[in-house]
C-alpha cells in the first residue's frame, strides 16, 4: 500500500487524461503534489476507452469553454509528442456528406470552423473528398476537410503524462478511493476507503464519472453526472477498410456520430454509439449495437466487414451540461471543479492543465518554477518499430528483446518487463502500456506468458494476478 507524505499543496483526484495533464503541468513548479485514483492503475476510468481523436475545432461554437480549450489543446500535441514519446499522428479529418441536406450542414460546420480560427479547413466537392479519402463511398456528395485533426493512443498518452509527473516529484496513489473529506483549518483532510489519509491545501476534482459524488463529499456544488455509453468495434490491421483519414459522418444533435478511425497503431476503430445508461459501470456490448455500427460505417466506407472485427468494448462519457464545468467552487474554499469532461475532452486536456493552473494561481497558489523540471521521458525501444539489425543490437545487450511474447503486436519480453517495472502489474495495465494482447488473437497466445512474467518480476502469486482490479481475478483455485 502506498503511503502519502504531506501536507500537499495540491491533491488531484482522478488520474485520467484531465488529472494527468493537470498534475504534469503543476509539476513544473516547486510544489508538493499528490495524484490519486480509485483504480489500480492510471487511465482505467473514462480515459481508457475513447475514440483517440485529436479533434479539429469545428464541431462546437467558440462561445463554449470546451471549444476554446479544444482549439488550444489540439495545437499542443506536437510538442507533447516530442517530450513524452506517445503514439500520435496528424492524419487529418474528413466529414462525409451523403445527401443534399448534409451538404447544408457541412456549410454550417465550415462557417463555424472558420469563425473558430481552424487552420486549413476546406469545403470539398465530391472529387476533392474522394481524392483525400479514396475509401469513401463513391456516392459521397462532398464534405469537409480539416488537416489539423489527428489520432492518438489515449492510454499511452496518460501513462506518459503520469510517468513524467512522477519523475518531477508528483506522488501517485492508486487504489485511493476517496470516501470522506473534511476541512481542518486551511487544509483539506482526504480519506480513502482503505483508511489512508492525506492533507492538502487545494483539491482538484477531476474524478470523471464520479465527480458529482466527490463534490458532495467535500460539501461543494450539487450536480449529477450521467453516463453516456459508447460501444466500439476494433477491426484487424489487415482490413481493406482502413482509411487514411479519420472519417466523420455529419453530426446529429446528440453526438458527433459513428466514425471510422484509422488508429495510430494500424488497426481500425468503428463507433461509438451514444446511449444514456443508469449504471456508471455498465460496459457491456451487444449484437444490436454492433449491427448499427457496421451499418453506419458502411454508408461511409463500404469495405467495412464484420469478419474483420477482432474485439468489442465500451466506454462511458461523463455528461453534465452542454459545456465543461471547470471553475473554483463557490461553496467551499480551495476546491476546483473539473467535471463533465466529455468529447472533446482528450483534445482539450493539455489546455485544461493550463486552465486549472491559472485558476489555482488566481486563488492564491504560489507558483515558483522548478529549476530541476524535466519535460522529457526516457524513450523506450519497441521491437515492432525497429529493423532486424536494431533488434539484434538490443538483444546482444538484453536477450529478452529476442523473446517475442506477443506475436500479433510484436512485443518482446523486455518490453513486458519494462511495463512491470513502471508499476503496471495488471493484465490491462500491461496491455495499455505495450499493446500485448491487442492483436488478432486478443491475448490467446500471450496471456499465460505475461502472467508468468508478472509473477517472476513482482513475486505476486497466480491468485493475485488480475485483469484490471481486485474483482477481476484471472486464475482461481476451485478445489
Amino acid at each position: 500500500m502506498q503511503n502519502a507524505s504531506g501536507p500537499f499543496d495540491v491533491c488531484i483526484i482522478g488520474a485520467g487524461v484531465s488529472g494527468a495533464n493537470i498534475a504534469r503541468r503543476l509539476s513544473a513548479y516547486d510544489l508538493n503534489l499528490a495524484l490519486v485514483d480509485s483504480e489500480p492503475d492510471v487511465s482505467f476510468g473514462v480515459s481508457k476507452a475513447n475514440s483517440g481523436i485529436v479533434h479539429g475545432g469545428f464541431h462546437h461554437n467558440k462561445k463554449h469553454l470546451k471549444a476554446r480549450l479544444e482549439l488550444q489543446g489540439a495545437m499542443m500535441f506536437d510538442r507533447l509528442r516530442q517530450e513524452l514519446d506517445f503514439p500520435f499522428k496528424r492524419c487529418g479529418i474528413v466529414v462525409a456528406a451523403m445527401h443534399e441536406d448534409e451538404m447544408r450542414a457541412i456549410d454550417q460546420l465550415y462557417m463555424q470552423g472558420v469563425d473558430n480560427g481552424v487552420i486549413g479547413i476546406e469545403m470539398c466537392s465530391r472529387e476533392r473528398i474522394l481524392e483525400l479519402e479514396p475509401k469513401l463511398h463513391p456516392d459521397t456528395l462532398g464534405g469537409l476537410w480539416v488537416p489539423g485533426g489527428g489520432i492518438v493512443e489515449p492510454y499511452r498518452f496518460v501513462f506518459s503524462l503520469v510517468e513524467n509527473a512522477v519523475q518531477n516529484g508528483v506522488q501517485l496513489l492508486t487504489g485511493f478511493a476517496v470516501s470522506r473529506a473534511a476541512r481542518q483549518g486551511e487544509l483539506w483532510q482526504v480519506e480513502a476507503a482503505d483508511g489512508r489519509t492525506l492533507q492538502a491545501r487545494y483539491v482538484v476534482n477531476a474524478a470523471g464519472l464520479f465527480a458529482d459524488k466527490v463534490s458532495a463529499m467535500f460539501g461543494a456544488e450539487d450536480y449529477t453526472i450521467k453516463a453516456r455509453k459508447g460501444e466500439y468495434y476494433l477491426l484487424d490491421r489487415m482490413t481493406k477498410a482502413k482509411p487514411d483519414r479519420v472519417v466523420f459522418p455529419v453530426p446529429t444533435s446528440v453526438s458527433k456520430g459513428m466514425l471510422v478511425i484509422p488508429t495510430v497503431e494500424g488497426t481500425v476503430l468503428i463507433g461509438p454509439t451514444a446511449e444514456l445508461v443508469d449504471d456508471k459501470r455498465n460496459l457491456a456490448t451487444t449484437k444490436d449495437q454492433l449491427d448499427k455500427i457496421l451499418s453506419s460505417a458502411r454508408t461511409m466506407i463500404p469495405a467495412v466487414s464484420e469478419y474483420d472485427v477482432i474485439t468489442s468494448f465500451a466506454g462511458l462519457r461523463p455528461t453534465l451540461d452542454e459545456d465543461f464545468y471547470i471553475d473554483m467552487s463557490a461553496k467551499v474554499p480551495d476546491f476546483v471543479q473539473v467535471a463533465g469532461i466529455q468529447s472533446p475532452g482528450l483534445t482539450a486536456s493539455p489546455a485544461i492543465g493550463e486552465y486549472v493552473k491559472d485558476l489555482l494561481k488566481k486563488a492564491g497558489l504560489k507558483l515558483l518554477e522548478k529549476a530541476s523540471y524535466d519535460p522529457f521521458v526516457v524513450k523506450r525501444p519497441h521491437v515492432k518499430d525497429l529493423s532486424p539489425y536494431e533488434v539484434d543490437e538490443l538483444a546482444a545487450r538484453d536477450p529478452a528483446y529476442a523473446n517475442m511474447v506477443c506475436r500479433c503486436e510484436k512485443v518482446s519480453e523486455a518490453e513486458i518487463v519494462a511495463a512491470v517495472k513502471a508499476g503496471h502489474t495488471t493484465l490491462d495495465g500491461i496491455k495499455y502500456f505495450t499493446r500485448a494482447q491487442m492483436g488478432r488473437c486478443q491475448g490467446g497466445f500471450c496471456t499465460y506468458k505475461i502472467i508468468k512474467i508478472i509473477m517472476r518480476e513482482t513475486g505476486l502469486s497466480w491468485e493475485a494476478i488480475t485483469k484490471n482490479s481486485n474483482a477481476s481475478q484471472i486464475l482461481k483455485d476451485v478445489l
